[in-house]
């Protein structure tokens, strides 16, 4: 970050402004280095932090851009720098190399013009992609490929890595020059691998920074968290108080010098000063009260925040030993928002569940199988129609097995095992492998069946590949023995049973549809149909040119899908079980019992999604639980059913929900594991990505990574919670700290004739600011109020964090009131003790000082709820290295405190005085928290005599024993007691019911 971007900032420009007025030696009360010291401290070590990111970004860019590649010219291979390829070169790739910039595959060593790609660093999918020469190119030669010339339209720039809607056309006498639809299974993208594939060749399309890779490259806007923002808030206000303050001062201090500062020959005023002389006592105060606003405060909680994130980084009950995954913070700026999360919008399949496919039922010919056992593949009805060459069946099977994009690999023992994008469709080919109609080998124009011995071989004429508008799939085959063409149909049941030809029955179907619903099983329809050559070469010639299109190409495409995808003939309905992950019932009750508001968010189908909801502890028996279809219902529909919906079926995209919660003020956390879900995850206050089988492309995006959803607890409860408990007090701590110092300025000010002369010399008061009061402050961070255990027994507390109840006007005032205090007693004290003839200023100064420093470090110790050597070290060790330090600073003759501390320590009075002060300024506190929580405990506080007592209470007064039962009665009514207030949408909407 630059020095302009750094001083973009409010508090930053603030504290520049207050540098340098302290640069007019006639209104500086102290010396510049006060200011100017922390701040180039802080400026420096941020611009350090960033410095280092941008050379290490510069060492990976120099790195990738020197990068050696193949390049072939005029039918000539030669070697370059990756920097050097433009647009149009071919570049030819050896296996396991990294594709150095986004090309158009035309070539492979492949004899079926396939290869494999490792987009691991792109998307975070970890198996394998199969990509494709497209037809046009498929038949070339080596040497027709390094002399070939050609065009490719293609569109701007993006960063869609799922998207490339392109065409492509070669200038060689051997084949047409026929414009050919590119997509992006003909891509080979930047940052992917190149495995197990001998060569590849690609003409290049994208480079530098206009690749896929380069255009998802930038800096996300910074979230700001609920305490970030409530600390904003309490900044101005402390600024518009510091503007008072010195309003009033000013014109106190300029009546002063007028009345009675004249006639003081010493002070030297003066009788006619220049036409800005009004301004330099205001000025002065303004100097001296800048203090208020604490200059270190952003630092102190940047680097408690890095803290926090470590501990999620460190925490190895979060760690997933299954797939060897930790936990990982992304984001180190807003853990303590997880302490007030609202509303979790979770995805379904992948996220509550181990998207881990099982086919288990199917109905084909209105006869089901797997009723009785549960296993379709082991029901002997089925066993027996296939073996029997039963049609249905067998046409059934094969929409199964060609139906897909699945790629059969065989490994060097003949067995084929199988790389799909999709588990549904793994799920479906490996049934079918099990009932012995077997995909063996497929490319991209034809695919082989093996069926009870007999091989099969069909050509694929076309895809008509899934989309969420249409919810289906298709392919167009022609049968290699009787050369009939058919087209094969699976998709969602809304999608597939309208489209059954006239005539047809399909009420069973409807019935087996529900049947599984009600079950919790994914459902998906299949359909044939045979096609007449000339009405499929009539329609091919519409599908190829709107495949061509580069404008609308993907509704010109629908509308083509649309116009073939009729009057199929219906063969059935699986029924695939997708289980829930461990712990996942047992996580979403805890939150549910923490006052968090859990929805689902999936598109199955209504009975599916409630008895999943049941599973997992999202639906009950209470009345008000509802399913919310999300589908045509407006934005004020879906306010008045917050507090009611659990699941949410969804036509509409997630991502405008959570915008709708953020509307009304709902702190919300998105978690998913896919590509589909990152929208929503960056759009949320918090985003949480599951490090699963869909990939990393979630889990890169969010804020947080966990391996499993039943993290989410100690996420939230654990993390969450600590974090904000503890932002809470540092944050207003550092206020107090700051107020505490300048109320004593004021009152000395009043001493003083009101001339803004401080009390504090310039030495003091940057150490105060940047050594002596950030070190205790920190020891907060493995503070912890009550044992993790019991957070996870009374998860109901996380509600005093979700209200906002430590960090808030209320608790603030409290604070203010505090330091005010505090700054009555050390200064009078002090005052009383010290100001007499025979004392200095530096005297007096330095036992106000000491003052600030004893009462901070019984402040700390009383606000600490549980002590570690590192907090004990750092509290008394900082007490200790104040003491250290004077002296030697006062060993020192050319300062102004040259010999005073060593005056001081060996003085009873001194060692009185701050005991005295101790004893005034805590005394009533301390008076006012025990009787707070003798008489008004909080839950929390009844938690921690629990704690105290090793789980039993044994009240030694009757009031006592009524208050145990009262907080125990609070800390089981916070979820409805306290509920936050909402606007006037807050209304609850009974439709649509979980039945």
């Amino acid at each position: 970050m630059g020095a302009i971007q750094y001083f973009r900032r409010f508090m930053n420009q603030y504290f520049l402004l207050i540098a340098c007025l302290q640069l007019w030696s006639r209104i500086t009360p102290v010396s510049p280095a006060t200011t100017w010291g922390p701040l180039i401290i802080i400026f420096i070590v941020s611009a350090s932090k960033e410095a280092w990111d941008d050379y290490n970004r510069y060492l990976s860019d120099k790195k990738a851009n020197e990068r050696k590649v193949w390049l072939v010219k005029d039918g000539i291979r030669r070697q370059i720098k990756a920097q050097e390829i433009h647009v149009g070169d071919i570049v030819w790739l050896h296996e396991n190399d990294e594709i150095p910039c986004d090309l158009v595959l035309i070539g492979t060593s492949d004899p079926q013009g396939t290869c494999y790609v490792e987009t691991s660093a792109l998307d975070g999918e970890t198996d394998l992609k199969t990509r494709i020469v497209p037809s046009i190119s498929a038949n070339l030669s080596v040497e027709l490929l390094e002399k070939v010339k050609g065009v490719v339209e293609c569109p701007n720039p993006d960063n869609d890595i799922r998207r490339f809607d392109a065409n492509m056309r070669l200038f060689l006498p051997t084949i047409d020059n026929e414009k050919c639809p590119l997509t992006v299974n003909n891509t080979l993208l930047q940052s992917c691998y190149l495995r197990y594939t001998e060569w590849a060749c690609g003409v290049a399309v994208y480079t530098g920074n206009e690749t896929k890779s380069g255009m998802s490259r930038g800096t996300a806007e910074p979230k700001l968290t609920a305490a970030d923002a409530m600390i904003d808030k309490l900044t101005i206000a402390i600024f518009l108080l510091q503007i008072v303050a010195v309003l009033v001062l000013g014109y106190f201090g300029n009546i002063w010098k007028d009345t009675q500062g004249l006639k003081q020959w010493y002070l030297m005023y003066p009788v006619k000063g220049p036409w800005y002389d009004f301004l330099v006592i205001p000025l002065r105060f303004e100097l001296l009260c800048s203090i208020m606003i604490p200059i270190s405060i952003k630092v102190t909680l940047d680097l408690a925040k890095g803290v926090y994130a470590k501990f999620i980084d460190w925490d190895e009950q979060m760690f997933d030993w299954e797939t060897n995954t930790p936990a990982h913070s992304a984001n180190t700026a807003i853990s303590e928002d997880l302490g007030q999360v609202e509303y979790i919008l979770s995805d379904k399949t992948g996220t509550l569940t181990e998207n881990r496919m099982i086919f288990k039922q199917c109905c084909i010919s209105n006869t089901t199988y797997g009723n009785d056992n549960g296993d379709a593949l082991k029901d002997a009805r089925l066993l027996n129609a296939v073996s029997s060459n039963d049609p249905d069946v067998i046409k059934f099977l094969m929409v199964m097995a060609l139906c897909n994009t699945v790629v059969p690999v065989k490994s060097n023992d003949d067995t084929v095992s199988y790389k799909a994008q999709s588990q549904d469709e793994e799920a479906l080919v490996n049934a079918a492998s099990n009932l012995n109609v077997m995909l063996i080998s497929k490319d991209s124009s034809t695919a082989e069946i093996c069926f009870n011995g007999c091989k099969f071989r069909y050509e694929l004429l076309d895809i008509l590949e899934f989309t969420s508008d249409r919810k289906r799939m298709s392919v167009v085959v022609k049968d290699g023995q009787t050369g009939k063409i058919h087209l094969l149909s699976k998709g969602a049941d809304e999608a597939i049973l309208p489209r059954a030809y006239p005539g047809q029955q399909i009420q069973r179907y409807l019935e087996a549809v529900e049947m599984y619903s009600q079950l919790g099983l994914r459902t998906l329809c299949l359909g044939w149909r045979d096609l007449e050559e000339d009405e499929y070469k009539e329609w091919s010639k519409n599908f190829q040119e709107a495949s061509c299109s580069l404008d609308n190409r993907e509704s010109k495409i629908a509308e083509a899908c649309h116009s073939l995808e009729r009057d199929l003939y219906i063969l059935g309905v699986t029924a695939i079980e997708d289980r829930l992950q461990d712990g996942v019932p047992e996580t979403i009750k805890l939150l549910r019992n923490a006052g968090i508001n859990v929805w689902m968010l999936t598109g199955d189908k209504q009975n599916t999604a409630i008895q999943i909801g049941l599973l997992c502890n999202l639906v009950t028996s209470e009345p008000n639980s509802q399913l919310l279809s999300i589908s045509g219902k407006t934005e004020e529909d879906i306010l008045r059913s917050l507090d009611t919906a659990l699941l949410i079926t969804k036509n509409t995209c997630e991502t405008k929900l959570v915008a709708i919660l953020k509307s009304v003020g709902y702190l919300t956390l998105a978690i998913g594991d896919g590509g589909n879900d990152v929208r929503m995850i960056q759009e949320a206050n918090i985003g949480v990505g599951i490090s699963g089988r869909e990939g990393l492309q979630a889990a890169r995006a969010a804020d947080y990574s966990i391996g499993k959803f039943k993290f989410l607890k100690r996420l939230i409860l654990i993390h969450g919670r600590y974090s904000y408990n503890r932002t809470a007090f540092i944050s207003q701590y550092s206020f107090y700290k700051s107020l505490l110092i300048c109320f004593i300025q004021i009152l000395f000010a009043f001493l003083s004739g009101l001339s803004g002369t401080s009390l504090f010399n310039s030495i003091s008061l940057m150490a105060y600011n940047v050594f002596y009061t950030s070190l205790p402050v920190m020891t907060i961070i493995f503070d912890k109020d009550i044992s993790e255990t019991t957070v996870l027994q009374y998860p109901q507390i996380l509600h005093h964090s979700q209200a906002g109840r430590l960090l808030n006007p209320t608790t603030f005032c409290g604070w203010f009131g505090r330091s005010l205090y505090h700054a009555l007693v050390v200064f009078f004290i002090t005052v009383c003790a010290y100001a007499d003839e025979k004392s200095e200023m530096q005297e007096l100064s330095m036992v106000a000082l000491s003052g600030c420093i004893w009462l901070q470090a019984f402040v700390v110790t009383m606000d600490t709820n549980s002590f570690t050597y590192p907090q004990i070290i750092l509290i008394w060790g900082n007490f200790v290295a104040f003491y250290m330090i004077n002296l030697i600073l006062s060993a020192i003759p050319s300062l102004q405190i040259y010999t005073i501390m060593f005056r001081l320590c060996g003085q009873p009075s001194y060692w009185i005085t701050m005991a005295l002060t101790v004893a005034v300024g805590m005394g009533p506190v301390m008076a006012f928290r025990y009787f707070r929580n003798l008489y008004r405990p909080s839950a929390i506080n009844i938690l921690q005599q629990i704690e105290q007592s090793n789980g039993s209470i044994q009240p030694s007064r009757n009031v006592e024993s009524a208050a145990l039962k009262s907080a125990r009665s609070n800390l089981t009514n916070l979820l409805s007691g306290s509920r936050r207030k909402r606007g006037s949408y807050y209304q609850p909407l009974l439709s649509e019911p979980a039945r």
